[in-house]
């Protein structure tokens, strides 16, 4: 099964493929636009627990799934929480996946909640042996469960846990190693959380093996002052900074074209200003062998 291989490399569902191209995430401003008009973005990353409960959303979600790739992305599951992952919510999950056959499904190391109280927020974990056992045993139990590999995602950070026994890469990649999933690398995560915590991102970026990457996220960030040191805030709701487009150009250079995500969840803006950011990305894949185009038939399976 799926959390039981231990694997270096990742591979993905025949059906519904992501093509190695610039994708943006599904919000509901843009819903009538997409299904109105022509195909306009390589794929659409949707969040999941927007589309579990059914009804007319989940119909929005199945008309543009017949016009585009789809990817899952969840952010509730609770991958790094010390309790038992929620049995209903994995349920709804796995059934969303069936429905749809996305052809990527992503969760968040981080922990939401405990004990029945769930927190708005994606919480950090301590890089420790414990948290990676506690880890790849959810990270197994959710792939057995959807029947399929999924990717985990690196986290923005705000604080470091004195008593980590390891680098964040050095997590990250052992978790994917011992689960047998893959990474979806945030680099404007790995930035921020550099800026935040003093650390070099080029290195972080490095450590990282590219066979494990079956999926990149690019977003804006924001500055805020704290009392008088700045702080950098993941949060999602302007264009994608300089830095991080540096990041990532280096980033494909190194491994080579994957799925890249533009996020903007707040803030929102028009459309076309968040396809012009996507076509940033397409610009730089298709220089190093990407799709570049939406439906040319090149696919991230590393």
């Amino acid at each position: 099964m799926p959390g039981s291989s231990a694997t270096a490399s990742v591979t993905f569902p025949a059906a519904g493929r992501i093509p190695a191209a610039a994708g943006i995430g599904l919000r509901h401003p843009h819903h009538r636009a997409l299904l109105d008009g022509d195909r306009r973005t390589g794929w659409l990353e949707a969040h999941a627990e927007n589309y579990m409960t059914g009804g007319w959303i989940r119909h929005v979600l199945g008309r543009l799934r017949e016009a585009y790739p789809l990817s899952l992305h969840g952010v509730g599951l609770s991958l790094g929480g010390a309790a038992p992952l929620d049995r209903d919510h994995l349920e709804r999950l796995r059934q969303l996946v069936r429905q749809t056959e996305p052809g990527l499904v992503s969760e968040h190391v981080a922990w939401t909640g405990m004990g029945g109280l769930y927190l708005n927020d994606l919480l950090p974990l301590p890089w420790t042996e414990e948290a990676l056992a506690n880890l790849v045993a959810h990270v197994g139990q959710t792939q057995d469960a959807l029947g399929r590999v999924i990717l985990i995602e690196n986290p923005s950070s705000y604080l470091a846990f004195r008593h980590s026994e390891m680098s964040e890469p050095a997590f990250l990649v052992e978790a994917c190693r011992r689960s047998g999933c893959g990474l979806l690398l945030d680099v404007n995560n790995v930035f921020v959380s550099a800026r935040n915590l003093g650390f070099d991102p080029e290195a972080y970026l490095q450590a990282i093996p590219g066979e494990l990457v079956g999926e990149i996220h690019l977003a804006g960030h924001s500055r805020q002052d704290v009392e008088g040191v700045e702080l950098r805030i993941d949060d999602h709701g302007s264009a994608v900074a300089s830095e991080v487009w540096a990041l990532y150009r280096q980033t494909i250079a190194r491994i080579g074209p994957r799925p890249t995500l533009i996020e903007w969840d707040s803030s929102i803006p028009d459309l076309p200003v968040l396809l012009a950011e996507a076509a940033k990305a397409d610009a730089v894949l298709s220089g190093y062998g990407g799709a570049g185009v939406a439906g040319e038939d090149r696919h991230a399976v590393a």
